[in-house]
């Protein structure tokens, strides 16, 4: 699989790239046709704060209180952060960065320590891949229960254009890559045809089937 991986860049900054493989994936949601691979920009101190720098500009008008990281983009939030408190409307301002906790029946929680930065804040939610929009619906949910306010939406990929009358702010959109499909597990093409699947994959990564 590793040797089908092609590297996407950037179009606006040339340092931020994300790995695709094509094949058949499947997710929690939907099949796929490519495993979109954005490790360097989760991991990569460098790649992350290119990365933030990036998508901080979508958000220079947009009041943050709390960044809101699913999806392992802690270290690019906490980079957001920091951008967005150097210029724009958030200039000095002190914003959060907070992770939910997910209980026993995969519901997002916060504990009582931290719901003191979701309880009447603005939140910015901060999401790795956006392929149907599911994951971003349940953050949503559990934002209401701890009355937190969502101003805005960003990840490092996205399908999707909006959700929930919000603009989905990402460094790549579908469109960036060749033909990128997503599909229920119902109406796959792919499963039709026979073609097997490759891997099973999250936003920790893939396992080869």
């Amino acid at each position: 699989m590793e040797n089908r991986e092609q590297n996407i860049e950037c179009k606006k900054n040339k340092r931020i790239k994300i790995g695709i493989i094509p094949g058949h994936f499947a997710t929690n949601h939907s099949h796929v046709n490519y495993y979109v691979d954005m490790t360097s920009i989760k991991t990569s101190h460098k790649m992350a704060k290119e990365a933030a720098i990036e998508l901080a500009a979508s958000f220079a008008t947009t009041h943050v209180d709390t960044i809101i990281c699913l999806e392992s983009t802690e270290m690019l939030g906490a980079f957001l952060a920091e951008t967005l408190a150097e210029t724009g409307i958030n200039t000095g301002s002190d914003i959060a960065v907070v992770t939910p906790e997910l209980n026993m029946n995969n519901q997002m929680i916060f504990r009582d320590n931290t719901q003191k930065n979701i309880w009447g804040k603005q939140i910015l939610l901060l999401i790795s891949s956006a392929s149907t929009g599911k994951s971003i619906t349940r953050a949503v949910d559990c934002l209401q229960y701890y009355n937190g306010s969502l101003a805005a939406i960003g990840a490092i990929f996205s399908a999707i254009k909006d959700s929930h009358g919000i603009p989905v702010n990402a460094i790549f959109y579908d469109n960036d890559l060749p033909k990128y499909d997503s599909y229920s597990s119902s109406s796959c093409p792919m499963c039709r045809s026979g073609q097997k699947v490759d891997a099973l994959i999250n936003s920790y990564g893939y396992s080869k089937l």
